[in-house]
């Protein structure tokens, strides 16, 4: 059973919203080790302090030890309640270094400090001493609009650039997975391009009506599928209406599989930041969740994303 199988009773307009719910059920299953990597700016310590104060988790900081005694130092933040590894200087260094302790068993997660994602989804990535699993690696962001109560996943808006087809799948199942975690017994997938129409000339249409008719084929397993769809008939019940589509998906998608990283990306920042979404995201496909964070990203987003990782790690699906 999922650890938020009851998360679908929250009802519309309630205060409590479904990320609330995801954060509840974090701190109930238990402070995570999350190694905080190359946590060298003040954003890095004070989600190491809010992590800790909340119960979420004991953040291990692996990192270079005066530079980050310094920092603390400076803006007056107590680091006597954290275990230190001294990574050295090099970014790359503490990477690898929250890889190994992530291997050995040793830390649950790792959660991106003020480093590059390149950095850090380099060592996560290696195949000799990385957190690749049998397939592909991908990422999905769980956002919160206002008034609706369940929440909208929208994958692969960080890791792949530009999806093949059978890419394009392995993304969909890892994000099914992901949306089972959080309490979606037959999530409803929505597979987008600019159109609902499939036009020949247009890669993501021709991709989109196939993984539908695999979902229709019983290929893709306890979900509903459809596509192409475009974002407003995707979301929006009047819009499919409007346009005759008769679909068990279009206008109640749960999850978004955007046709490559630059839309999904332009679509996610457009939610937050002209939306009001709040947002949680996570990598998927690996052995242990990563959090990949935004230096833009704000407090709530990064505890959400800790919070959502350790739901994932409860279901055993990273």
């Amino acid at each position: 059973m999922s650890p938020l199988s009851d998360a679908h009773s929250i009802a519309p307009g309630a205060a409590k919203t479904f990320l609330d719910t995801v954060l509840e059920t974090a701190v109930r299953l238990g402070r995570r080790r999350i190694a905080m990597v190359y946590p060298c700016d003040l954003a890095s310590l004070e989600t190491s302090c809010e992590l800790q104060t909340l119960g979420v988790a004991t953040v291990i900081l692996v990192g270079p030890r005066e530079p980050l005694l310094k920092l603390a130092g400076l803006h007056r933040i107590d680091l006597s309640s954290f275990q230190l590894i001294d990574s050295g200087p090099d970014a790359s260094s503490a990477a690898q270094m929250a890889c190994g302790l992530a291997c050995a068993g040793e830390v649950d997660m790792l959660m991106k400090g003020a480093l590059h994602t390149d950095d850090l989804m380099r060592a996560v990535v290696s195949r000799t001493h990385g957190l690749r699993g049998g397939g592909r690696v991908s990422h999905a962001f769980v956002l919160q609009l206002p008034d609706r109560p369940l929440p909208l996943i929208i994958s692969d808006c960080v890791v792949n650039v530009a999806p093949t087809l059978p890419e394009k799948i392995e993304i969909l199942e890892l994000t099914l997975k992901l949306a089972r975690a959080l309490g979606f017994g037959k999530p409803r997938a929505a597979v987008l391009s600019f159109t609902e129409s499939i036009l020949c000339a247009v890669q993501s249409t021709l991709d989109a009506a196939v993984i539908a008719k695999m979902a229709e084929r019983g290929q893709i397993k306890d979900a509903l599928v459809d596509g192409p769809l475009a974002f407003d008939n995707a979301v929006s019940p009047i819009s499919a209406a409007s346009k005759g589509i008769e679909s068990t998906v279009a206008g109640q998608a749960d999850i978004l599989l955007v046709p490559n990283l630059e839309a999904g990306n332009v679509l996610y920042k457009s939610l937050i930041y002209m939306g009001g979404a709040a947002c949680a995201g996570v990598v998927l496909g690996t052995r242990k969740p990563v959090i990949l964070t935004s230096r833009t990203d704000n407090m709530e987003s990064k505890v959400y994303s800790a919070a959502l990782a350790s739901v994932l790690l409860e279901a055993a699906l990273a």
